[in-house]
């Protein structure tokens, strides 16, 4: 719905967080959206998604979040429709700050977006994983922790002067 100016007018009319899915358009089109929201003072995420039902990782293009990050210097998420669950793992890595994946019962019933889709399982897996990031990533100091002088004394050779 990101070119239905009048529909985009009175969501952001109503001045309450809105996700806006960038699939299936260029910049001018989402260039009219963003400043549509900003005229409105209307707070909004950007989601950046690939609309393919399911969309194969080579089209993933999730570079694009810190493109949209920069351009519009507003939050991006993802909206992901692919199979498995790296590339939203990723797209977390790459500064989403939210995630949208469609959910189903089970993946083999009928319908256009059921393989894109997740089960509960894989929708509790992807969140565990998105949380685990942060930790992951640690703080960037390069430092000798705690847990690491047992196996410093065991396998470092120390030269005596």
């Amino acid at each position: 719905m990101l070119t239905h100016i009048p529909l985009l007018e009175c969501v952001a009319g109503e001045k309450k967080p809105t996700f806006i899915s960038t699939g299936m358009s260029h910049y001018g089109e989402i260039d009219r959206a963003v400043d549509i929201f900003r005229r409105q003072h209307c707070p909004f995420t950007l989601m950046h998604t690939v609309s393919t039902y399911p969309c194969d990782d080579g089209d993933c293009n999730l570079l694009m979040i810190d493109e949209l990050k920069k351009r519009y210097e507003c939050p991006v998420g993802y909206s992901g429709h692919e199979v498995g669950l790296l590339p939203s793992v990723v797209a977390v890595v790459l500064g989403a700050v939210a995630l949208e994946r469609h959910i189903t019962l089970d993946r083999a019933m009928y319908g256009s977006d059921q393989a894109a889709s997740l089960e509960r399982r894989g929708l509790e897996w992807m969140i565990r994983d998105a949380r685990l990031i942060k930790t992951l990533l640690g703080d960037g100091e390069k430092k000798i922790i705690p847990a690491e002088m047992k196996t410093q004394k065991s396998l470092r050779y120390f030269r005596e002067d």
